[in-house]
């Protein structure tokens, strides 16, 4: 039986524990508060974003993961007998794909898999790729599986502010103003690597948040019901537990993991955003 490694991106958005639990090893992006670079999840938070942005009113800038530093990664696994499989961030979003494929053919033995998604969608594929290597499956088979499953995923989210993508240039002042004003809260779906914005929540956090959670779950018999992610930007305690609650009420999942996004997602979709995300049959 091969020897395999899996490793992925710090926008995938797992926990410690299970980044432990899988032996996972996690390559943080280049997150860079006036002109000190740090890298997410191991010098700052995501709550340091947040208090960044509040005290200056700019938004951090994000940098990919460099070809060298995947080589870096790669190479020490490669040299110990390991084939590599490697869990990107959507290349639509970042160019750290396009790296890791790049360091992947000078070294050989390294397997990139674009995810098409963000945050605990690519780690959906990073706790499935871990489980099958773990039960002995060989590196192509894995690579072909995880493809077929990519296009199972149902990521989702809902932001309540519109203000960190108007200052990332992402929507214009006048549609972040009238959607404070109406308190509208858009639903922000993944699809095609790409984001697209779905339904429109009206109302305070509490009930968009639980009308957004009815809207993706309630009455739908596709669902895939062994593991859901509730995947928050610190979000008041209160409406994640409320959150989970009604998730295990409308359906029977065997897991339901919170996480809370890295600072490479939150620098994009502000505070208290919160999506579930999960597989589809």
């Amino acid at each position: 039986m091969s020897k395999i490694k899996i490793t992925c991106d710090s926008t995938c958005d797992l926990t410690s524990e299970l980044y432990e639990k899988y032996n996972v090893d996690v390559i943080p992006l280049g997150i860079t508060l006036g002109e000190t670079l740090y890298h997410d999840g191991v010098d700052i938070t995501s709550a340091d974003v947040f208090k960044y942005v509040s005290e200056t009113g700019a938004l951090p800038m994000t940098s990919a993961i460099s070809v060298g530093e995947y080589e870096d990664i790669f190479k020490k696994y490669v040299d110990d007998g390991y084939s590599v499989i490697h869990i990107n961030i959507s290349g639509e979003f970042s160019s750290c794909y396009r790296n890791a494929c790049i360091a992947a053919e000078d070294i050989g033995g390294v397997y990139p898999i674009d995810s098409r998604n963000l945050s605990s969608g690519s780690g959906h594929l990073v706790i499935e790729a871990a489980k099958m290597a773990e039960a002995g499956m060989e590196v192509k088979e894995i690579v072909s599986r995880l493809h077929e499953l990519i296009e199972k995923l149902d990521v989702s989210f809902v932001l309540q502010t519109l203000d960190y993508l108007k200052k990332g240039g992402r929507c214009s002042g006048i549609v972040a103003l009238g959607a404070n004003l109406l308190q509208l809260k858009p639903e922000i779906e993944v699809g095609e690597g790409k984001m697209h914005v779905g339904r429109k929540y009206r109302g305070k956090i509490d009930r968009s948040v639980s009308d957004y959670i009815r809207g993706r779950l309630e009455g739908r018999d596709d669902i895939v019901c062994d593991r859901i992610f509730v995947t928050h930007s610190h979000a008041p305690r209160e409406i994640v537990d409320e959150a989970i609650k009604l998730v295990g009420e409308l359906h029977p999942f065997t897991e339901i993991i919170e996480t809370v996004a890295g600072c490479t997602i939150s620098s994009h979709c502000g505070p208290a955003c919160l999506g579930v995300l999960f597989f589809k049959k």
